[in-house]
């Protein structure tokens, strides 16, 4: 019996084909003349080739440093097919933009809880001036006599009823008898004397049936207006105010200016 000495042949293993290995297989086959030296570079951008040709490999009848011709639309079929297969994007030409913008709303803070603050105890000075301010104003008052209307001295006069007695006083703020008379007289255009005595002299005595209306009445260290009938109105003394009342004088003298 014959007994072969030949061992199995076993198939070799292959390389695995990919767009690159057939890239440069069609690029082999393309550059016979080409010498060792050449390079193919693939990258997924594109394809480049380099050749570095050598002198020796030239084509006949070239110039020395000429490269031999090269099929690139060959070369690069296969990269085309794949950009082909790629998948597009595109944008439309307008975008429009959207986000959510939050709703911010401002809540407006609690007032401060109010502050409770003692009251101080009024001066004495405050009291006066609270006083002269609210005499220095007209005051009405259901006293006053049917006399008063249509004369202009009495009229004037009773503007002033409630006013407080005021030592010295010849304003609004406060009178004394004189400064009240003197005060009154003023409002038409007549002057008087500052104090009563001498009121007394800048006029005409009349008798108390003569009296009228707007004159003076004059006593001892008091001068008043007549009112009428049995009234008059006056600055008593102090702790008083200015007011319509009955003739209290034993002996007035009436006294007529102008």
């Amino acid at each position: 019996m014959t007994v072969s000495s030949t061992s199995a042949r076993h198939r070799a293993a292959r390389r695995p084909s990919t767009p690159l290995t057939e890239l440069a297989a069609a690029a082999s086959g393309q550059m016979g003349t080409v010498g060792r030296r050449t390079a193919v570079v693939a990258a997924s951008s594109g394809l480049v080739v380099s050749m570095l040709g050598s002198p020796a490999n030239a084509a006949p009848g070239g110039d020395a440093g000429a490269l031999p011709a090269v099929d690139t639309a060959a070369l690069t079929a296969s990269a085309r097919a794949v950009l082909n297969t790629a998948p597009v994007v595109t944008a439309p030409v307008e975008a429009a933009w959207t986000f959510d913008v939050p709703v911010v709303t401002a809540e407006k803070p609690a007032p401060p809880p109010p502050v409770k603050v003692k009251a101080a105890a009024a001066s004495r000075s405050t009291v006066r001036a609270a006083t002269a301010a609210t005499a220095a104003a007209p005051v009405a008052t259901s006293a006053v006599p049917q006399s008063v209307s249509g004369n202009a001295v009495l009229e004037i006069a009773a503007r002033y009823v409630g006013t407080p007695y005021l030592s010295g006083g010849t304003t609004p703020i406060g009178f004394d008898c004189s400064g009240f008379t003197s005060y009154v007289y003023a409002q038409l255009g007549i002057t008087l004397p500052r104090t009563s005595s001498g009121q007394k002299a800048a006029g005409t005595i009349v008798s108390r049936a003569d009296a009228q209306p707007g004159d003076l009445i004059w006593s001892p260290g008091h001068i008043s207006i007549y009112a009428g009938g049995n009234d008059q109105i006056d600055s008593p003394r102090p702790g008083k105010t200015i007011q319509f009342r009955a003739i209290w004088q034993s002996s007035p003298v009436f006294i007529r200016i102008g």
